[in-house]
């Protein structure tokens, strides 16, 4: 009788299920490997899911809230920036480049704020007020702490602003407090001094992005407010410039049609060239992560290798029968890779649910452990703990399961299965009938 693959599976049917109920110590070690292999998953599964929402969320953020998806750096001192409607002017001619959605003109000025906190280092955003709703990213992902923006919205050239809620509890500055804004101008002959410049603005509202690290500094200010207000000496202009797609590869097409819209006065570029660094941190970061979730991955595999070793020495005299009545040690060996197989889907199904159900309820699960933590700390007279602190990471995990790479860590997870056990399966294809009945 000759061995087809009918009868390897069932041969690996009866190595993982067999129909005598017998003590087993390979079959156990089988289940094992099993459950650690699920077990390896769930952390796998999770830290590729939050890393992707984090990563992508904290884009999202700096793409649409720092630079849009690209920036036009304008030249100082030049006629098109002398004034608000010049400017205006000029930054309305980007929105009738082909590819492009809307332009936003913005001046930047680094300062000094005074509040009833001592006194902070700013960057002043001086924008059109109306921003905050003609801007997607605007309106979506600044969630309004204290106050209104419809005062703001409303603006014309009145000194209001808008801050960020690290900047009001580092400065104990409130909706309808005054925050007090110090530039510097050059004064005498030859602008041989220079000389504080101060300008209070009324707060009207509080907000923040879920991101500290990128808007802890930010003050918003009406355009007409900083040219009308404050000294532009070391004013920064920038027009943002959005499109359809950040990501879309004609990007560097419109990039290219803008720069020659702009011509000398400006240079101009994508977010990716502008961010290089913080992104290729992020992707680094992710990388190392995973490859060290796969490694604990790997070492659950090798469970399997061992088990099947020991499912070979307790199968000898079933081998031996088998090889004796025609069986051929390709089957041998691919029964015992199919109980191998099968062993590491059965740790994907254990896995892979638990992981994305934790993935799911993530937030819940980091807040839920928060206040135990902090109930503890009470306890024993410590401080307060945020496990997600807004300064290095999002205040609120973006849940998001990573369709594709899922599927990717279901294969390698087979793979490594099927690799590990791949040179115990082939020795119990190559016993030699007589040998194992001369052992036996």
């Amino acid at each position: 009788m000759k061995m087809n693959l009918s009868y390897s599976l069932k041969f690996a049917k009866s190595l993982i299920f067999p129909k005598a109920e017998k003590k087993s110590i390979a079959r156990k070690s089988l289940f094992g490997a099993v459950l650690c292999i699920g077990l390896s998953i769930v952390p796998l599964v999770v830290v590729t899911s939050v890393t992707n929402g984090m990563i992508d969320g904290m884009t999202e953020r700096i793409i649409g809230l720092s630079t849009s998806h690209i920036q036009a750096y304008v030249a100082p001192n030049i006629s098109k920036v002398k004034t608000v409607e010049a400017f205006t002017k000029y930054a309305s001619e980007a929105a009738g480049v082909r590819g492009v959605v809307a332009a936003y003109p913005e001046v930047e000025i680094s300062a000094l704020a005074a509040g009833k906190n001592g006194r902070s280092g700013i960057e002043i955003r001086a924008i059109k007020p109306d921003i905050f709703v003609r801007n997607k990213s605007f309106e979506k992902l600044f969630e309004v702490c204290e106050g209104e923006l419809g005062d703001f919205v409303s603006a014309g050239g009145e000194k209001l602003a808008i801050i960020g809620q690290k900047l009001s509890k580092d400065m104990d500055l409130h909706a309808g407090d005054t925050i007090r804004i110090i530039t510097t101008r050059s004064v005498g002959e030859n602008n041989e001094r220079i000389v504080p410049k101060l300008t209070s603005f009324k707060i009207t509202a509080v907000v923040s992005s879920g991101y500290q690290e990128l808007d802890q500094f930010w003050v918003f200010i009406p355009l007409e407010a900083a040219y009308s207000s404050l000294s532009m000496e070391s004013a920064n202009y920038n027009i943002m410039i959005e499109t359809q797609d950040a990501f879309s590869p004609e990007l560097v097409a419109i990039q290219k049609r803008l720069a020659d819209n702009f011509g000398r006065y400006a240079n101009v570029y994508r977010w990716d060239q502008i961010h290089t660094a913080e992104f290729e941190n992020f992707s680094s970061t992710k990388v190392m992560l995973v490859f060290v979730m796969m490694l604990i991955v790997l070492v659950a595999t090798v469970n399997i290798s061992s088990a099947i070793v020991m499912l070979v020495m307790e199968r000898q005299k079933e081998i031996a029968i088998l090889k004796s009545i025609g069986a051929k040690p390709r089957g041998i060996t691919f029964a015992f890779l199919l109980a191998a197989l099968s062993c590491g889907a059965g740790g994907l199904i254990i896995g892979l649910p638990v992981g994305i159900l934790l993935t799911i309820f993530s937030n819940q699960l980091v807040h839920g452990l928060e206040r135990l933590v902090n109930w503890f700390s009470t306890m024993g007279g410590g401080g307060e703990v945020h496990l997600m602190d807004p300064a290095y990471y999002l205040s609120e995990i973006p849940v998001e399961i990573p369709v594709n790479q899922v599927i990717l860590i279901a294969i390698a997870v087979l793979l490594l299965s099927v690799l590990v056990s791949y040179l115990p399966s082939r020795k119990a294809g190559r016993e030699k009938p007589l040998d194992i009945l001369r052992k036996n």
